[in-house]
């Protein structure tokens, strides 16, 4: 009796925590989310049509990280929920160049998917359409060129879009797989070496 009644306390002590925890996750206004798509589904039953929703979020701290996700619910609120959470476990870190835009141009694939991104000079703006630009808001980009070629299906859009991204790298880590200074292998531009200071936000 005595050892069911401590098994039934530590429950209850694990079931606060989680939920503490929970709490703790979302005031942490840490990441910002953009609903890209939500899709209606129905299914035809004996009684008549069930109805579903499919939501698709984007979820990123505007400073490198992103993610996305897909969820569904009968109802819209809890179908943006679980994509959230699945976008918050799905993030992928992105170095960018000055904070700003991308360090090299890159090519995504994803089915059907095929996504060509550039960088881009300071002021240009985030050109791209649709679940791309949703995908550049929440990683942080403020300059970049983009273009989808391929599918225009979002889900597609943004796979291809996250696949390029996780073939980019800074100088940092190429200078560290050649065992070699960042200065050493960026150009220098108008007379002054800029490797230092790519150096420290690669």
């Amino acid at each position: 009796m005595a050892e069911r009644e401590q098994r039934d306390n530590r429950g209850e002590r694990g079931d606060r925590n989680r939920g503490r925890r929970r709490e703790e996750r979302e005031e942490t206004p840490e990441f910002a989310e953009r609903l890209v798509a939500i899709n209606r589904v129905s299914k035809t039953v004996k009684g008549g049509k069930r109805f579903g929703f499919a939501a698709l979020v984007v979820v990123g701290d505007q400073r490198g990280r992103v993610g996305f996700g897909k969820g569904k619910a009968k109802e819209v609120p809890e179908a943006i929920r679980k994509a959230t959470e699945q976008a918050r476990r799905q993030l992928i870190r992105v170095p960018l160049r000055e904070g700003r835009t991308l360090h090299h141009d890159m090519e995504g694939h994803h089915g059907a998917g095929k996504v060509v991104m550039r960088s881009a000079a300071e002021g240009t703006g985030i050109i791209a359409g649709g679940p791309m630009r949703a995908v550049f808001e929440m990683l942080g980009v403020k300059d970049v060129v983009a273009k989808s070629t391929g599918s225009q299906n979002p889900y597609n859009m943004i796979r291809a879009t996250l696949d390029g991204l996780t073939k980019e790298t800074s100088p940092r880590q190429i200078a560290a797989r050649r065992g070699k200074k960042v200065a050493d292998i960026l150009p220098k531009r108008d007379g002054h070496p800029a490797a230092e200071a790519v150096a420290e936000e690669a």
